[in-house]
């Protein structure tokens, strides 16, 4: 790729080059449609007294649970279908059926009133009172072909005679074969036409948010959830009870697989959620420490999704500043600095004229460690020093109301560039605060007039989500990081412990944390989309050589059994084995 270093992809310096770590389904269906229909292949149906008496009440029905189905269907021998309570039905009708046939075979008719009087019953997703999710034409004709189908099978016309229900029927074979088969069949997933900003199942990709590594589940696994699940529901001491097992059993966090590593850190999560007032673990303390900022830097290091995304960034303001004498780059969480090792390397090798080059790191005036940025700054222009580049280092400690093109330094004659990379979903949004923290950093940024902006996020639906489904959310994305660091991590190293501890810190304030202690509010890219929309952003369209980069970079981790990239809705989607991790993506 132009303008980065060649080599292999853990070989040059920074995120995309030397390590900070040496450095430093099957759908189940009930049994029965709502005490509706039931096919007994078994069945026979008693033959009718006398004409007198040939008309049932309903009561008899019920009570004898036996009714006539189509007297032209022959009866054939078959298993069940496994995935639908009706048999198959023959396709070999007799033209020469008779009533006598028609006696002797059909369905057993539960509940007369449970077929279409029912005030909610709904099929495969088709309510037909309401008639939410069918057009209304195609709801009128499936409740009038169910309605013709229910008549024939209790005999409510006045003028049928029996022995000629094959004759007076209006309804074909096929016609009854395909109502039925629409009433079975769950009607196939239609994907949105646009995301919204409020609706949790927002996503880049199909595959983003529910597609998981493992297609079954443990029994610890299946525990866990009834756990999160009895918490959900206000049973804290079912959910207890069942930690308390787990925590028996369950293998330490430092031995097993990923996910007998993952559930042992999930357990205490939910442990703490239940008791929020222990104060031997304070995940929001120590999200800020300087411990699990520098875990942070070595999970950047060793997940090829993470990195590729600092990548695709830097990539992208080297697009979009290309030719430009002056350069000025403005990050709102800069962390140890090593994507802009990479950045002021890949600038370093253009044969052009070099730009002068200023970075500046916005920092909280409430951080605990300030010094730490000095030290980013003092690596970044000795770097910067070696390659020929000239570079300007500064730092900002201003709140947020307080930011403009004044105090961040910008000047008329530089091309701005705005980096967010992992920054925005650790700000809160209008879940949390009326001020809305998050869009007003977005409006503050627009209003800076940037070339271009980055944003880099985990694709995971954990912000607005509930509950029980952010848990289940946490529990799987996290499990396809954990699944994933075997292909670049030893498991029985302390590099491996602490990155591991970094990722359980950030899904236990997920799961555990709510209001404004919880800082971990990751959101899909789909609403991103929509949030960079709302803030006056359009994307700025990634070009082919982008993604070519990122596809020669997959490729080139060696081994790489899962790993993978593609370009989706304007973003550059990174994963593992299905499960989108990490997107990035460019606006202006």
């Amino acid at each position: 790729m132009a303008g980065y270093p060649g080599g292999d992809f853990y070989s040059s310096p920074g995120l995309g080059g030397g390590s900070a770590i040496n450095n430093s389904f099957h759908v189940q269906y009930r049994p029965q449609l709502g005490g509706g229909i039931l096919v007994d292949p078994t069945a026979i149906v008693s033959q009718r007294a006398d004409s007198a008496t040939a008309k049932r009440s309903l009561a008899e029905l019920q009570q004898q649970q036996q009714a006539l189905f189509l007297r032209s269907v022959k009866q054939r021998n078959h298993q069940t279908s496994p995935i639908s309570p009706l048999s198959p039905v023959s396709p070999e009708i007799s033209s020469a059926s008779s009533a006598s046939s028609a006696r002797n075979h059909g369905f057993t008719l539960l509940s007369r009133p449970n077929l279409l009087s029912a005030p909610n019953v709904a099929f495969s997703g088709i309510n037909l009172r309401q008639g939410h999710e069918a057009e209304p034409d195609s709801a009128h004709k499936m409740r009038n072909r169910l309605q013709e189908l229910e008549r024939q099978l209790l005999n409510d016309d006045d003028n049928h005679e029996e022995g000629d229900c094959s004759a007076a029927s209006t309804m074909t074979y096929s016609e009854w074969s395909e109502t039925m088969q629409s009433l079975v069949t769950p009607p196939p997933p239609q994907k949105p036409l646009s995301p919204s900003p409020t609706t949790s199942s927002a996503s880049s990709s199909n595959s983003s948010s529910s597609c998981s590594t493992n297609t079954t589940t443990s029994p610890a696994k299946q525990q866990l959830l009834d756990a999160a699940s009895a918490i959900s529901e206000g049973n804290t001491e079912s959910a207890t009870a069942i930690l308390t097992r787990l925590q028996q059993v369950s293998s330490s966090r430092s031995v097993g697989n990923p996910e007998q590593r993952l559930i042992a850190y999930l357990v205490q999560a939910l442990m703490l959620r239940i008791n929020p007032s222990d104060t031997c673990f304070d995940p929001v303390a120590e999200l800020c420490s300087k411990e699990h900022v520098m875990a942070t830097q070595m999970l950047f290091e060793a997940s090829p999704c993470f990195k590729l995304g600092f990548m695709a960034a830097n990539h992208t303001i080297l697009e979009a500043t290309q030719n430009q004498a002056k350069i000025h780059v403005v990050d709102f969480d800069i962390g140890q600095g090593s994507q802009y090792m990479t950045l002021i390397h890949a600038l370093g090798e253009r044969q052009s004229a070099k730009p002068a080059v200023k970075i500046t790191a916005v920092n909280d005036p409430n951080a605990s460690f300030p010094d730490a940025l000095r030290i980013v700054g003092d690596r970044l222009t000795k770097l910067a020093e070696r390659v020929g580049v000239s570079l300007r280092f500064g730092v900002v400690c201003r709140k947020l109301s307080d930011l403009n093109r004044e105090t961040l330094g910008c000047e008329q004659d530089e091309t701005l560039a705005v980096n967010f990379a992992f920054r925005l979903h650790k700000m809160p949004d209008e879940s949390v605060s009326t001020a809305n923290p998050r869009d007003e950093l977005l409006r503050l940024v627009k209003g800076l007039g940037p070339r271009v902006v980055t944003l880099v996020e985990q694709e995971m639906n954990a912000n607005t989500a509930p509950f029980l489904a952010r848990f289940n959310e946490t529990q799987s994305y996290y499990g396809a990081l954990f699944e994933s660091l075997d292909a670049t991590m030893a498991r029985e190293t302390k590099e491996r412990t602490l990155v591991e501890e970094c990722v359980a810190r950030k899904a236990t304030n997920c799961v555990a944390r709510e209001g404004r202690d919880r800082v971990e509010r990751c959101e899909v890219f789909g609403k991103w989309r929509a949030r960079m929309g709302m803030a006056g952003f359009e994307a700025r369209p990634l070009s082919a050589q982008l993604n070519e980069s990122m596809r020669v970079r997959v490729n080139s981790i060696r081994p790489n059994p899962g790993f993978f990239v593609k370009e989706d809705s304007g973003g550059v989607c990174f994963g593992w084995k299905g499960r989108v991790l990490a997107v990035a993506s460019a606006w202006r």
